[in-house]
């Protein structure tokens, strides 16, 4: 995709607002890249399912551990990095993310999985990992041309899941998937809106560095999220944590005298455990005691895939507004493009 304008017309190089703005069909189109996939384990030999990924293809991992991990009967385990877990064996189904398909480590922990027995499922639009998949003979979800990894989301989170419903470990994920994408379709339509509640957001924390809390896994998830675009996006700093977790520990650090520039936001949505929102008022009065800002982002749409990706375009949005405020070029990533270069040489 050529490059285009953002809002106030700063240069967005890769066109990351449309891509963004595509998560909707995005999504509804990742249904069918799975749909060709054949020779899956029956759930009766699957004993734990692996995510292999780093970075905007690994997040697929922390998704789909969140929203289907609690209806399953067998774990998820996300793993990024090098070496992998030594109970990866015959019953293990392995998928191994990369958009690339030229990610070290995934490649690395891959070939380690492959060794060790497991059952392989490759999603990447290309590179070593495709060139692997057809010598082991394993199953290539062939992932679409999309420039940046952090802009194809749905690409990479929507076909495992498929994957596992059809392997009869998780029923009934393409209805939430349907769900997912009318929910995305509505808040797509208000975001991209002039004056919309992320622009209006990221306008608020200004030039503050973002701190974002997570309800529970499933919003500490999206927290995680929003953290990495602004990052990515933004070019700039932000940190996440999830409750109740951050109620054990970080709350410790909110005394007096507080850095400046902080500004904190909380993603919240309707799978929380109920304890959750007294430990949030808790939080909250602390730390708006201490004379910081707190916003907070309600999850619409029906499911936890649903508001989980809900809260993910959100944040997505709002990356992007801070990005264009800054006037920083969302797309390029070059201290990012110098590291892989670096390794390569050695």
């Amino acid at each position: 995709m050529g490059g285009s304008s953002g809002p106030g017309g700063v240069l967005d190089s890769v066109g990351m607002w449309e891509l963004t703005a595509g998560l909707p069909e995005q999504v509804e189109d990742a249904i069918e890249l799975a749909a060709g996939v054949d020779r899956l384990p029956h759930h009766d030999d699957i004993e734990n399912v692996v995510f292999l990924g780093m970075g905007g293809s690994g997040i697929a991992g922390d998704l789909v551990r969140e929203v289907a991990g609690p209806f399953m009967a067998v774990p998820i385990v996300v793993h990024k990095g090098y070496s992998i877990p030594n109970f990866i064996g015959e019953n293990t189904l392995v998928f191994a993310v990369s958009f690339s398909g030229n990610t070290e480590e995934t490649l690395d922990a891959a070939a380690n999985a492959m060794m060790q027995g497991g059952y392989i499922v490759a999603l990447c639009n290309g590179g070593e990992l495709a060139e692997l998949a057809r010598g082991w003979d394993a199953p290539h979800i062939a992932l679409p041309d999309i420039p940046m990894p952090r802009a194809g989301i749905g690409a990479v989170a929507v076909p495992p899941l498929i994957v596992l419903e059809r392997c009869g470990l998780f029923p009934g994920a393409t209805a939430w998937v349907r769900a997912a994408v009318s929910q995305l379709a509505k808040r797509r339509d208000e975001l991209v809106s002039d004056g919309s509640a992320a622009r209006l957001l990221a306008e608020r924390i200004g030039e503050a560095t973002p701190v974002i809390y997570g309800g529970g896994g499933l919003g500490g998830t999206a927290a995680m999220r929003w953290k990495c675009q602004v990052n990515e996006n933004a070019k700039r700093h932000a940190y996440f944590n999830q409750s109740p977790e951050l109620c054990h520990n970080e709350i410790c650090g909110w005394r007096a005298p507080v850095p400046d520039g902080l500004h904190v936001v909380n993603l919240r949505h309707e799978f929380e455990h109920p304890q959750l929102a007294r430990r949030f008022r808790f939080v909250d009065e602390l730390i708006r005691g201490l004379g910081v800002p707190v916003d907070e982002v309600e999850a619409a749409g029906e499911g936890p895939l649903a508001q989980l990706l809900d809260l993910v375009l959100f944040g997505d949005f709002v990356s992007l507004h801070l990005a264009y405020g800054a006037g920083v070029d969302p797309g390029p990533i070059e201290v990012l493009d110098r590291l892989k270069a670096e390794l390569a040489e050695s």
